[in-house]
């Protein structure tokens, strides 16, 4: 997979399923636990999984008529990209930022702080 790019809302929704199953994924799993609760026709289940195969967020294969889809990008991963790019777009890439905007309005717990100093702690190794 080249660069990782951000999803549209309903491929993300899709692959939070698919990350929630055990893998091989079919186009029925996810009508079941999502198409029908979004009122979705199997045609448009089947092409927004089409587009995570092309994003290479997703290996297919068939099996008969059924075609089955494989994760190729964990959820940890794609996490932790998005988390990367809304931190660098909206907090000048700065944790102080996010956590200042988070609690703007909030009294930081001294839980709170030292959950805080602990993570910091380990991060400088």
């Amino acid at each position: 997979m080249e660069k990782m790019k951000k999803l549209p809302d309903a491929e993300f929704d899709i692959m939070k399923i698919v990350w929630a199953n055990e893998p091989p994924i079919t186009t029925n799993i996810i009508m079941q636990q999502l198409g029908n609760e979004r009122k979705w026709k199997a045609p448009t289940t089947i092409s927004l999984m089409l587009r995570l195969v092309e994003r290479g967020f997703l290996r297919t294969e068939k099996n008969g008529k059924e075609r089955t889809y494989f994760p190729l990008v964990s959820r940890e991963d794609y996490l932790k990209f998005e988390t990367g790019n809304f931190i660098k777009q909206f907090h000048d890439n700065s944790l102080l930022n996010l956590v200042t905007t988070a609690y703007a309005d909030e009294v930081l717990t001294d839980s709170d702080i030292d959950e805080l100093l602990n993570w910091a702690k380990g991060r400088r190794g």
